[in-house]
């Protein structure tokens, strides 16, 4: 049982269906009755569509990371404009989940931040201290359920983003380089203080299921959730609708419900 709102953070080799568990997820939480900010994190935000949110709603909106003006405003230096610059460390950024974020079906909350830029790169350090200030907000002050989908990828992690997550989950597809992937992020999540890693399998084959749970028990990552591969989530994505919406009762659907409700039953429950 965690103090203020859950915080969990859904991560993957790019392709592997993260924003499928992040997004799916994310609403079958709010259905329970929970208050729900999902955040993306991606350098190619599309969360939206997995929540329902209509890409309509989204025109116009900058990604967090890329708002040259907000970060100028609240840092006091403009990304790119000179290097070596002043610029606060600790920008204000309580308010930005509140203004910035958009209500979707189910009554989630969907703040588009975009990939968080590296730190150290000089002309980008006031993005980095306002994205890095913002997450540190979300994590230790915002009283909702956070689902954040993070960035495809390992650079999250050596950024530290992922720091301080009650729970991250590791997608893998039924691969030996998706496993290895997963490992290594486990291992940095360790590192970085995460609360707890579950490891779930996406587009698994009847064919692949006995094969991939072995190697990941081998791997020291028991599956807490194997989500089969299903046509309609392609056929959601062709027609540009959440799964849940598109086909509620579908395999990978009900998976993810089963994940949810582990999730709840140890985080959120009693």
């Amino acid at each position: 049982m965690v103090g203020l709102g859950l915080k969990l953070a859904v991560c993957g080799k790019g392709g592997v269906g993260k924003t499928l568990v992040a997004g799916v997820l994310a609403r079958l939480l709010a259905r329970d009755g929970f208050r729900v900010l999902a955040v993306d994190c991606d350098s190619n935000p599309n969360l939206y569509m997995t929540l329902g949110i209509p890409a309509e709603r989204l025109s116009g909106v900058i990604p967090i990371s890329e708002d040259l003006d907000l970060i100028e405003r609240r840092t006091g230096s403009r990304p790119g404009s000179s290097w070596g610059s002043f610029f606060k460390l600790t920008p204000k950024v309580d308010d930005i989940p509140g203004r910035f974020s958009i209500t979707g079906p189910d009554g989630v909350r969907l703040l588009v931040m975009g990939a968080p830029p590296r730190a150290g790169t000089g002309c980008l350090c006031p993005s980095y201290a306002f994205v890095r200030e913002l997450v540190r907000h979300i994590v230790l002050y915002e009283r909702d359920v956070v689902v954040m989908d993070m960035e495809a990828g390992l650079e999250h992690f050596g950024r530290s983003v992922a720091r301080g997550f009650d729970l991250m989950i590791g997608v893998a597809e039924p691969t030996e380089r998706s496993f290895m992937a997963l490992r290594r992020m486990a291992e940095m999540a360790s590192q970085l203080g995460v609360g707890e890693f579950w490891p779930v399998l996406n587009k698994v084959m009847d064919e692949d299921r006995d094969w991939a749970l072995r190697r990941l028990e081998e791997l020291g990552l028991p599956v807490r959730a194997a989500i089969p591969f299903d046509r309609a989530v392609i056929e959601a994505d062709r027609e540009g609708l959440s799964p849940l919406d598109f086909a509620p009762t579908s395999p990978a659907v009900r998976a993810i419900g089963e994940l949810k409700e582990a999730v709840v039953e140890e985080f959120l429950r009693g």
